[in-house]
């Protein structure tokens, strides 16, 4: 009876996923940054990277838990919301330090990041079980011009720092911060209006047109309790806000040392250790369930646009290091070719495997880019 006890609990500890075996990250990152003859920022930046991809992904399995009774639209908006945790943590922490063009580049990387990799694979995973997949056009459809919306409002100060930047005096620079400012406000409260939409006024869009493997219109029972959730909800966010600091504290030196700009650490790094928790998104296509995964994907891209990045220039007043919303323009190109083709995909209101390839294929030549692009 013992070995048989013994050999159950061996095939259940071999049982874990492998993602959480990162977790001995965790404690490794706390040595090399505590204990003197361990220090190294580089591998600081990497252990700490490393142990906020299985914690985001906790965290991203405690809100998957607590949404378990909404429909894909609440559902999608609370995955959304709490998975973007870890990127307005790690961004804060770096607006902390100083370190504004690795902020800026995180937030252009979790766009792209969240409708071109995250909805890529979401799309290939799903395509490869399921010859066509479909999702409710119009909901879809109204989040993708949002979110093209959105891409304006990041994109005007932009050319307003262009079309200014050669002005005799000293106006322009007072003028671009004032216009973020004023950006921003409109943002956030474009943020209300969606939220107002999606979740009261037109809230039978987001319900889902189709129930996948499991029915998501339906409420569903979470093995999880509440209580149970919200413990793991609160660690997670407090490990992640931890493993967040070493990062930022260690980006810089890291970038040196192996020789990346922190525009490539922000746009392509730091946004993938962000977004981990967003691929919540890929298990739903998996199991067909593509209007969660449309909603967990093209919505944290929303809220990143019109949520998380307001939220950081507003915070930058209050760290004595104001933000403007100016980003280079590769960035700029590069947002706003992605939210075009991610138009273009949701249009006819299916997807299959090829159009999730397509998706990999232009984040990985914008990876490219930005790995090529020179330091400003």
């Amino acid at each position: 009876m013992s070995v048989k006890k013994e050999g159950q609990a061996g095939l259940s500890f071999f049982r874990l996923r492998l993602l959480d075996w990162l977790l001995l990250a965790v404690p490794l990152a706390f040595f090399v940054h505590f204990v003197p003859a361990w220090k190294n920022e580089t591998l600081l930046f990497f252990l700490s990277g490393v142990a906020l991809i299985p914690l985001a992904a906790w965290l991203g399995r405690a809100t998957e838990h607590l949404s378990a009774r909404a429909g894909p639209g609440i559902g999608g908006l609370l995955n959304a919301t709490l998975g973007n945790a870890p990127e307005l943590i790690l961004s804060l922490a770096a607006l902390s330090k100083g370190l504004i063009v690795v902020v800026k580049a995180s937030i252009s990387g979790a766009i792209l990041g969240n409708i071109l990799l995250v909805l890529g694979t979401a799309i290939l995973v799903g395509g490869t079980r399921f010859p066509h997949q479909r999702f409710n056009q119009t909901a879809t459809r109204v989040a993708a011009t949002s979110l093209s919306l959105a891409m304006i409002g990041l994109i005007i100060p932009t050319i307003f720092h262009v079309a200014t930047e050669r002005q005799p005096g000293d106006w322009s620079s007072h003028a671009r911060q004032d216009l973020s400012l004023a950006v921003a406000v409109v943002l956030f409260v474009t943020y209300l209006l969606w939220l107002v939409f999606s979740l009261i006024t037109h809230r039978d869009l987001f319900m889902g047109t189709d129930l996948g493997d499991v029915a998501i219109s339906e409420p569903k029972k979470s093995d999880w309790s509440v209580p149970k959730a919200f413990m793991v909800l609160g660690l997670a966010a407090i490990f992640i806000a931890v493993m967040s600091e070493f990062l930022a504290g260690s980006v810089e030196a890291a970038c040196q040392a192996l020789g990346l700009t922190e525009v490539f650490a922000g746009v392509i790094i730091v946004a993938i250790i962000g977004n981990a928790s967003e691929f919540t998104a890929v298990v739903a296509a998996f199991k067909n369930q593509m209007d969660l995964s449309l909603s967990i994907a093209v919505g944290s891209s929303l809220q990143i646009a019109l949520f998380i990045t307001p939220v950081l220039l507003f915070s930058s007043y209050f760290f004595g290091l104001p933000m403007t919303l100016e980003f280079s323009l590769p960035e700029v190109a590069a947002l706003s070719l992605a939210v075009g083709i991610v138009v273009l995909i949701s249009g006819d209101g299916e997807c299959n495997w090829f159009e999730g390839a397509q998706l990999l294929a232009v984040y990985l030549i914008i990876a490219v880019l930005f790995f090529f692009l020179p330091a400003r």
